[in-house]
């Protein structure tokens, strides 16, 4: 990926649950950016352009990417000279106590039953907060109008996913939300199903291009 979109990619590692629950992630995320502002490593001195900067992740990484991206834009201050230039949410992993109509006619789906979901819900999120908590579903929660600060910022987002992927119903309507909200937002889906460029590398070429649409506003 960074060959195709000549970019430099920094990919992090953040703890985990059970044994940290959320927001410890989003946390670890912002803590990666202090990093990357303060780094004198060669590689990220020497070529990386802080000022034009995309957080990007797939699944529970366009979840981790989204939260830390609201983070970042609240203290873009403390940032600087690192820009955040827009959010890559590919497949975002969300959720909510109700069902969605997409999550109803695949919850018997082979990769993600939504049942499975609601185990990694029950793990993930903060002792005692239900699946319309807004870090699982930020379309009923205060995330509604923190999203402003995305678009005061000018940081555009791309929500991607797959039909096929019971989640799609909520991607959906995340990226509607964020439209509503002002931020500028470009949407992707086609067929498949969750994850289908990670399982299948041969789908790959074609993000490939709508990322590079994105990020170079073509």
């Amino acid at each position: 990926m960074a060959l195709q979109l000549q970019v430099l990619i920094v990919s992090l590692e953040y703890r985990l649950a059970p044994e940290h629950r959320l927001p410890a992630a989003y946390d670890d995320a912002v803590d990666a950016l202090h990093w990357i502002k303060t780094t004198k490593e060669d590689w990220i001195v020497k070529f990386a352009d802080l000022s034009n900067c995309f957080l990007m992740g797939t699944s529970s990484g366009g979840n981790l990417a989204y939260h830390a991206g609201l983070r970042a834009c609240e203290v873009s201050d403390h940032l600087d000279p690192l820009k955040i230039k827009g959010l890559i949410l590919h497949h975002p992993f969300f959720g909510g106590s109700e069902r969605t109509g997409s999550e109803l006619v695949m919850e018997d789906d082979p990769i993600l039953p939504p049942r499975v979901c609601d185990a990694a819900w029950k793990w993930v999120l903060p002792v005692g907060a239900d699946r319309d908590h807004e870090y699982c579903n930020p379309t009923v929660s205060n995330e509604f109008e923190r999203c402003v600060a995305i678009r005061e910022m000018g940081c555009r987002v791309l929500v991607a996913g797959c039909f096929g992927d019971p989640l799609i119903d909520r991607q959906m309507e995340l990226g509607k939300m964020l439209e509503e909200k002002g931020v500028r937002t470009m949407t992707h889906f086609g067929n498949g199903f969750h994850g289908l460029e990670v399982s299948d590398p041969s789908k790959a070429p074609a993000l490939f291009i709508v990322l590079k649409n994105f990020i170079y506003e073509l």
